[in-house]
């Protein structure tokens, strides 16, 4: 499926596992989401109240992922293309492993410009060395596991180009 979506920043976020015990979004998370003209979700919100509660912020595009209940498998797909402005997106959830990534994933949306995934809960921002292609994953905002900080990724799509940053998140 391929929608086209007229946005200029993109706030993109994954592996929210929400809701769990007191977990939120750390509010420099949720001040992004506001700002944001298009909302992307990697997968593994657990719910679907969560991907309703992210509405109320803007437009949503996302997809399920591996812990995701029943009512979001049927709410989302597990993988999603989209063009944004004259960007071309692929969306996933778990991109296997980080050997040979890139190429795979290249592979798997033919044609897309760069693929956000989640999953691994581990930030990643990698670009073709033959150029233009680039894979991203925003880390977690709520779950950050080994890794040093909560984040979340913002993207600004300008002049047909997309670019991509890491953003660390207080708690």
């Amino acid at each position: 499926m391929i929608r086209c979506v007229a946005a200029r920043t993109i706030a993109i976020i994954s592996d929210t596992h929400l809701p769990r015990g007191d977990r939120t979004l750390p509010a420099d998370c949720v001040s992004r989401l506001h700002a944001a003209d298009l909302i992307i979700h990697a997968g593994d919100l657990s719910v679907a109240g969560v991907f309703e509660q992210l509405r109320a912020f803007g437009e949503v595009a996302a997809v399920h992922g591996n812990v995701d209940d029943a009512a979001v498998r049927a709410l989302l797909p597990p993988r999603l293309e989209l063009t944004v402005e004259d960007i071309r997106l692929g969306v996933v959830h778990d991109a296997g492993p980080a050997s040979g990534r890139l190429a795979r994933l290249r592979r798997a949306f033919a044609g897309a410009d760069a693929v956000i995934f989640g999953h691994s809960h581990i930030p990643l921002l990698e670009r073709d060395p033959a150029g233009g292609f680039q894979i991203f994953n925003p880390g977690s905002p709520t779950d950050k596991r080994r890794q040093p900080n909560y984040t979340m990724g913002w993207a600004l799509v300008d002049g047909g180009e997309i670019s991509f940053e890491l953003v660390e998140l207080g708690r």
